[in-house]
């Protein structure tokens, strides 16, 4: 099949989202002449188009794109061409208002913003296809063409009718049966038993807590049904062009997605970024983020969006200050990004999202983020025959599931403070501030390449999913996991004794006793270190190492963190500094080292095949000890063991 490198061709896709229709014909001479001058060389086009090319039913009004092609195709730019069925015209919920989705208290959701349709909507579905279809039959031939991205950010949930039917045809393929739905959904519990299929549909709104598991399979639902979509778009244009590469852009840790699965059906991965200028900690959000993305593309992946300045979502939407977002860009670049894209190219004078940054600014071709753009754009230039296609695999995977993420996310959890995305970006930014690189993997994964696996939390596992764990250790791994981990099985039947059986044996667990929770803000004392969020009064076995204890209050002298063999488990979260120095001791007996040792905090560092890239995220000037001889690809000079990087500087070093 198709990739990315079939796009890049030995350089750095550069560029972003084009909306020549919000703007008048001279205005697109102009646009023109500023992408060549910043070194673009990829837009995107037709994302929310479809209103412009099918004003009417059935009509095609394809003649301004074809001009917009041409231009593009006359100065050597690239086009990533969108179906544009993220939004749907007026006419269509007009006509047809069982397109439109409803939300879990029957509410209709309208048109006039955007992600107004139904995945389940077989009207919705027919008109998509045919636009589709068009518009591959059209421009499948033309040659700035060079790759396909389907719809925008799936991010649609459906609780009406259409769904509900749909639900149920999902629900007899996954179970075959009432009875074993019935036994799936533990529905013996609060009289819930179904006797026909017609009673079941989607978890509406309820007098209290919804069945977890029909909530759970609610959501695995959603994900396949845009798949679906996804994929009925993605096989029409494979039809018409199928030397060409297809993507649609995730939205990061989004969850509505099992984007393992969806990965699978994906030639580019692509993701949309967009962490706040004023997170101390947007950089390693950014990190985790790339992380994951490299590892579903098991290589080099598509920066589809990032905001050049300000987003306009946010309470208060801060500017990028002068530098960071050629930081965080190259950072995405040595994490594997090979091409790096923006919305939008020109910003909006109308519309939702006019105050949403582009890499033209209100400020006009003299503006600074524009001309930081340019700056970027030309550096990209000058690396890019160096990384384009190079790719490093890591020594440390961190476990990361959907399905796990949604059972344990349900409303009658034991704690409302345990969000499961904190406790994976906690366990992220300890590897990272330590200075280790990671991989992502799902449980099912082959783990063997690995030196150090982490799992921050997985609250369901498949048996599959524990044998493969179970495996991985026997084999030599070194596995750390922390708390409420193995608690349930796929269905959110909770294990005997809380814990599967297999994993307590694994980590040296005799018996859990009892969870403890805390609340927000408090602590519980452990030798050495404070824990945060949560406690487990668990008794060891007899072969078990107790490294740490609790101190004080109910669970005084039971273990906090245990140690069997080469497994590991934390009962708490330990706060961010001594998790980082927990973690990297764990890395180091296991044999991964720091890409750099001694950096100055703030500093990252990581390598992408021979590269070295090494990124100041503080806010003034670091020296930084680099070992060797390089060259620094953005600048020509040679660097001998010492390197200075000023606020916000970026060295990508050649030995």
């Amino acid at each position: 099949m198709p990739g990315l490198g079939d796009v890049t061709r030995g350089r750095i896709l550069f560029g972003g989202d084009y909306n020549p229709e919000q703007w008048p014909e001279e205005t697109w001479q102009e646009d023109v002449r500023l992408m060549k001058d910043a070194g673009v060389n990829s837009v995107t086009l037709g994302v929310f188009s479809w209103a412009k090319l099918e004003p009417r039913p059935g009509e095609r009004d394809f003649g301004w794109l074809d001009q917009v092609m041409d231009l593009m195709h006359e100065h050597g730019i690239g086009v990533v061409l969108a179906t544009p069925t993220a939004s749907p015209p007026p006419w269509m919920g007009h006509l047809h208002p069982d397109t439109l989705p409803v939300d879990q208290d029957g509410r209709t959701e309208w048109w006039g913003g955007r992600q107004h349709f139904s995945h389940s909507s077989a009207v919705y579905r027919r008109h998509a296809a045919a636009i589709t279809e068009d518009l591959a039959a059209h421009y499948g031939s033309h040659p700035a063409l060079t790759m396909w991205h389907i719809n925008n950010e799936y991010c649609t949930f459906d609780w009406g009718d259409e769904a509900a039917a749909r639900f149920r045809t999902w629900l007899q393929r996954r179970y075959g049966t009432l009875d074993a739905l019935n036994s799936a959904w533990g529905t013996a519990f609060w009289s819930q038993g179904y006797g026909d299929w017609a009673e079941v549909h989607t978890p509406r709104h309820a007098h209290y807590l919804k069945n977890p598991t029909q909530v759970l399979d609610f959501k695995r639902f959603t994900s396949d049904m845009l798949l679906e979509c996804y994929l009925a778009e993605r096989d029409i244009v494979r039809r018409h062009t199928p030397h060409l590469p297809v993507t649609t852009n995730f939205m990061p840790l989004w969850t509505g997605q099992d984007a393992w699965r969806w990965s699978e059906e994906e030639d580019v991965v692509s993701v949309d970024l967009y962490p706040d200028p004023r997170d101390p900690l947007g950089a390693q959000h950014a990190a985790l983020v790339q992380d994951l993305t490299r590892s579903q593309a098991r290589g080099p992946w598509m920066l589809m969006e990032q905001a050049a300045g300000p987003v306009n979502w946010r309470g208060v939407n801060h500017p990028k200050p002068a530098g960071l977002n050629r930081l965080w860009s190259l950072q995405a670049v040595a994490r594997g990004a090979d091409a790096v894209c923006y919305f939008q190219w020109r910003q909006s004078r109308q519309g939702a999202e006019k105050f949403h940054s582009g890499m033209v600014s209100h400020a006009g071709e003299r503006g600074r983020t524009y001309q930081e753009v340019k700056r970027l754009g030309a550096e990209l230039g000058r690396i890019g025959g160096e990384v384009v296609g190079g790719h490093t695999s890591h020594d440390i995977a961190v476990l990361h599931d959907w399905h796990s993420w949604w059972a344990g996310a349900h409303e009658g959890r034991l704690s409302g403070e345990v969000d499961y995305p904190q406790v994976l970006t906690a366990w992220h930014r300890a590897l990272w501030e330590a200075g280790l690189v990671t991989d992502f993997a799902h449980p099912d994964h082959d783990l063997s390449r690995y030196k150090l696996v982490v799992v921050p939390q997985l609250y369901a596992l498949t048996d599959a999913a524990i044998e493969n764990l179970l495996g991985y250790v026997r084999r030599g791994g070194t596995l750390v996991s922390g708390f409420l981990t193995g608690v349930a099985d796929q269905d959110d039947r909770v294990r005997p004794g809380g814990m599967d059986v297999r994993l307590r044996e694994l980590f040296g667990i005799r018996t859990l006793h009892e969870w403890w929770p805390l609340d927000a803000g408090e602590a519980v004392e452990c030798d050495g270190f404070r824990g945060t969020l949560w406690s487990e009064e668990i008794e060891a076995d007899a072969d078990a190492v107790v490294v740490t204890a609790f101190k004080g209050g109910d669970l005084d002298g039971l273990p906090a963190v245990l140690r069997k063999g080469r497994a590991r488990y934390l009962a708490t979260l330990p706060e961010a500094d001594q998790l980082r120095v927990m973690l990297a001791e764990f890395a180091a007996e296991a044999g991964v080292r720091p890409v750099l040792e001694g950096l100055p905090a703030g500093v990252e560092a990581v390598r992408r095949g021979e590269l070295l890239f090494v990124l100041n995220h503080a806010r003034q000037s670091v020296a930084v000890r680099v070992p060797g001889a390089f060259r620094d690809l953005l600048t020509g000079m040679n660097v001998t063991d010492d390197l200075t990087l000023d606020r916000y500087g970026v060295a990508v070093l050649k030995p």
